[in-house]
């Protein structure tokens, strides 16, 4: 596969060439990308460097399959042209997620659903992803009537930029500020704009992209969305409600099962996930799994992940995989 990564020099980016060299995606040519003031830079690939190129370079050269990790106004101009090429676009940015013409897929959950004719698929915001993974084989058990999420979202979700205010502030250094307020030793209750409903950018994406992702419209979703002062992934409290009862046992065996899962839930040993423990790891971790004592049919949940990795990165590399060996590219 001869394969593009277009913001190959930011944070997602070289995530995604560490995750295809990992994975031994079957790469015949790199293709790295990225911005004209970045372009002549190099990048490193199992071992070997490669010359970032421009946009226009990329498409010329027409790739097999295009990982996009490079903001949505640089989607909605540069993922036509090289779908146009013949290429197959994996975005990972908002810009193509709610387009109806558009797949917005996690492989666990919907992979299903793509054809050799979907040329841009969308990649799930970083927290809908790990939730979804998740919720997708209680409902299919259960059926899910609601969902009630906070999240707490690595300061890596941001990008470069937020990090460096962070390690700044915890050595006293005054800097360039990602946030409108200090990160730590604080939490910011707002990721992304408010929106007309009181609800942020964030939280609608995670609302509107459960719906889509698990085919279901009937699922009804609040979402709270929190940055807090972590590298290494990021967590949610999750409360689901179900339309009939479930066993505990049973939902725990179920989660155990699911491929892409890791169950960490022993209480009285003090195990539970922590996002130090997701850091670098492609599986999504479930723990504190327990009854709500205060709704009927009602299940609390704690999940964690790499937003770089399951939550951007993996999740676009799984997407490429499951298109090759399907041979719907």
């Amino acid at each position: 596969m001869k394969v593009a990564v277009v913001g190959a020099t930011g944070l997602v980016g070289s995530v995604m060439l560490k995750v295809l060299a990992e994975r031994n995606f079957p790469v015949s040519e790199l293709i790295p990308v990225a911005s004209a003031k970045s372009a002549g830079k190099q990048v490193e690939f199992k071992g070997k460097k490669y010359t970032v190129v421009t946009m226009d370079d990329a498409i010329a050269m027409k790739p097999d399959v295009a990982l996009f990790s490079a903001g949505g106004s640089t989607s909605l101009e540069a993922a036509p042209r090289f779908a146009a090429a013949g290429t197959t676009v994996i975005d990972n940015s908002s810009a193509w997620r709610m387009d109806p013409d558009k797949k917005l897929v996690v492989p666990e959950v919907n992979a299903n659903v793509l054809t050799a004719n979907d040329k841009i698929i969308a990649n799930p915001n970083c927290s809908t992803i790990q939730m979804v993974v998740v919720l997708k084989p209680l409902h299919e058990r259960y059926k899910i009537k609601r969902v009630v999420v906070s999240t707490y979202q690595s300061v890596t979700g941001t990008g470069v930029k937020a990090v460096d205010q962070m390690m700044n502030e915890r050595k006293g250094i005054s800097g360039e500020m990602a946030y409108a307020y200090p990160i730590d030793l604080n939490v910011i209750p707002q990721i992304d704009v408010f929106t007309a409903n009181g609800y942020t950018k964030e939280e609608m994406k995670m609302i509107l992209e459960t719906k889509k992702i698990m085919g279901d419209d009937s699922i009804r979703v609040t979402a709270t969305t929190v940055r807090i002062p972590v590298m290494g992934g990021h967590s949610e409290s999750v409360n689901i409600e179900f339309e009939s009862d479930f066993d505990l046992a049973e939902v725990r065996a179920i989660l155990e099962k699911e491929e892409g899962i890791i169950v960490v839930d022993d209480p009285a040993n003090l195990k539970y996930p922590m996002p130090m423990d997701a850091h670098e790891k492609d599986e999504v971790f479930v723990g504190r799994i327990r009854r709500d004592e205060s709704q009927d049919n009602a299940l609390n949940l704690w999940i964690v992940a790499d937003n770089l990795r399951k939550g951007a990165a993996t999740n676009a590399v799984q997407i490429a995989e499951y298109l090759m060996a399907n041979k719907l590219i």
